[in-house]
């Protein structure tokens, strides 16, 4: 998927130039879905997954199709029409009688639909043929500390396909910022930031230190899939304990890359590798977040 490029800089979107093709059909997805489904949101403002458009099958799309309109609006189409609604599904009506937390309904959506809307793609004859992967990496970098560093920061920004250092300092500074100004603002109003970044930050450093013969071999390797899962997801349900925070990080960090890597290299054909990451996230949360319950609760 991503080829560590020249200057020793993560490219943005795995290197692929596609990126202001992949945000403009994640921000028309996620547009699209709260038009369509925003309805479902409460008169109290309580959260539902609208998001989900914006992480998911719109980026996908434009990075299996390449640029253009017509493949952004029909990624943003197909993510507001399907992920949205299996999200809203799962984390409202499964998740609560079965005590998993929502991260799991919202991943579940995504690997979901993703298995739904890229077949649709292939009948779809206004699409141009599959794009080829990005050009694999030449010689691997060398992986001292400052390539940790970078590869830990670009793991944040990952999950919304774009995998760079620089945005990713970009989110950490607006998150802390909106922190400093009102601790009630991010993390749901629950005032977990340091605790679930605290969590993130070890897990990505963890993933990264134990897989950095996986990236030299391939190039790239799924070390952000515990971040934006398994990490949070134990702080949120079990709050701001040392044990929560290390116990997440840890099991995130040694299972949920991994079964990422191998359910990515087995996906459908013609359909996108992202499904097989945040499938690693569905199962690695389900199965963590109950297990470390019997130790934390």
């Amino acid at each position: 998927m991503e080829a560590p490029p020249a200057l020793g800089r993560f490219g943005i979107s795995a290197g692929t130039g596609l990126w202001p093709w992949v945000t403009a059909s994640a921000l028309l997805g996620v547009l699209l879905a709260n038009l369509a489904w925003g309805w479902t949101i409460p008169a109290t403002g309580a959260w539902q997954p609208t998001f989900v458009a914006f992480v998911s099958v719109p980026p996908a799309v434009v990075l299996t199709y390449g640029a253009g309109w017509r493949v952004a609006v029909t990624g943003a189409v197909l993510g507001a029409a399907l992920t949205t609604p299996v999200a809203l599904v799962l984390v409202n009506y499964a998740c609560p009688p079965l005590g998993l937390p929502a991260v799991v309904g919202n991943v579940t959506a995504m690997w979901v639909s993703a298995l739904i809307a890229f077949p649709l793609c292939r009948l779809m004859p206004w699409l141009p043929r599959p794009a080829g992967p990005p050009a694999a990496a030449g010689t691997p970098p060398r992986q001292g500390a400052g390539w940790v560093v970078r590869r830990v920061l670009a793991d944040f920004t990952e999950a919304p396909f774009h995998g760079n250092e620089i945005a990713s300092l970009g989110l950490l500074a607006g998150t802390l910022l909106t922190y400093l100004l009102n601790p009630l603002t991010p993390v749901y109003g629950s005032g977990l930031l340091p605790a679930l970044l605290a969590a993130q930050v070890l897990t990505a450093t963890l993933g990264v230190l134990l897989y950095r013969r996986q990236w030299a071999r391939h190039g790239w390797y799924p070390t952000f899939v515990p971040i934006v899962s398994v990490a949070p997801a134990v702080v949120l349900t079990y709050g701001p304990t040392w044990t929560a925070v290390l116990g997440g990080a840890v099991l995130g960090a040694v299972f949920a890359p991994p079964l990422a890597a191998f359910a990515s290299r087995r996906v459908p054909a013609g359909v996108h590798p992202f499904a097989g990451n945040v499938f690693s996230m569905t199962v690695c949360t389900a199965a963590v977040v109950p297990l470390l319950g019997s130790f934390l609760s």
